[in-house]
């Protein structure tokens, strides 16, 4: 048990790493999880700091071995199988997470979220909770983010400001969660138009199986905000089921729905600037991973969650 307890001293809202990994094994080897590349003339070892990472991804030309998955469990990291650059290899819209067996997390957040979950209005009411946090969340960061300042992206640009109004108002007065999906995608929209003339892009379309830098930037920063969403749910024992905006016949849309709480404000801006300067895919996500830890994205979401989950008991 001393060893359990060393592996998870670290909380997950406030761990830094996630990896992204391919053409390599992960193995156990001494008490450690590791990584092993072919290099042109040797073999070389990687050490993956299990204690402080939330969950990693296995793309293209990777295997694991058993042993490696039992201290990945131990230390609560979640597993994804994904494509080339985080992007799902079979799953059009989800990786498949698998996750840490464990029967002590905890109880009080699921028997909160399910005491307001079957009533349609407490439902919609939560939804429109984390899309007014979204927002707020948004104008937090582009108001104090100098490097997204120097890119244009301010919180104080009337182009912004006039979208995020419209975005809150429409919330506001949402009477079913279709208007509160018309009104994030109008809002998305509005932002990419932004972003692009920020960054002076030229025509985009927003499509999943586009090959262009900023759709395949877009896509992968998705999918790294989609594992802190995950992760969240997990370690506060939610289910991905009880989405409460998305859409209810997957059984991961709860993710998709804490995902939107950071993805339009940390990588969407992202996307477009990595796109410019013609940043590799390595580059883009070494940004991503700093904008998290620069801007708490997983105490957002754990903190967001929370209240939730326990505005019932209050």
């Amino acid at each position: 048990m001393e060893q359990l307890t060393d592996l998870k001293a670290i909380l997950h809202s406030k761990r830094a790493n996630i990896y992204y990994l391919d053409k390599c094994r992960v193995m156990q080897k001494d008490g450690r999880v590791l990584y092993l590349t072919e290099a042109d003339t040797e073999k070389q070892y990687w050490n993956i700091p299990i204690a402080n990472t939330t969950c990693i991804l296995l793309g293209t030309g990777t295997s694991i071995t058993q042993a490696a998955v039992r201290m990945l469990a131990q230390a609560g990291v979640l597993i994804g199988f994904s494509g080339s650059g985080g992007t799902p290899l079979i799953a059009a819209n989800e990786i498949e997470w698998l996750s840490p067996q464990s029967e002590y997390r905890p109880t009080e957040y699921i028997q909160g979220w399910m005491q307001f979950w079957f009533d349609d209005e407490k439902r919609l009411q939560a939804a429109k909770q984390l899309q007014q946090a979204r927002l707020q969340y948004m104008q937090t960061v582009w108001s104090k983010d100098k490097d997204l300042q120097a890119e244009g992206f301010n919180a104080k640009d009337p182009a912004l400001t006039k979208a995020l109004t419209n975005a809150s108002a429409k919330i506001d007065h949402a009477q079913k969660v279709n208007a509160l999906l018309t009104a994030e995608a109008q809002l998305t929209k509005q932002l990419y138009k932004i972003a692009v003339n920020k960054t002076k892009h030229g025509d985009f379309v927003r499509e999943r199986d586009s090959v262009d830098t900023a759709n395949g930037f877009l896509n992968h920063g998705n999918y790294l905000a989609y594992g802190l969403a995950a992760t969240t749910l997990w370690v506060l024992g939610i289910p991905h089921g009880f989405a409460v905006m998305h859409g209810k016949t997957r059984r991961g849309a709860l993710v998709f729905d804490v995902a939107d709480l950071i993805k339009d404000t940390l990588i969407l801006p992202w996307a477009f600037i990595c796109a410019k300067e013609g940043a590799t895919e390595q580059e883009f996500r070494q940004q991503c991973l700093q904008n998290f830890t620069q801007h708490k994205a997983l105490d957002f979401m754990f903190e967001q969650v929370k209240i939730i989950a326990l505005q019932g008991d209050k």
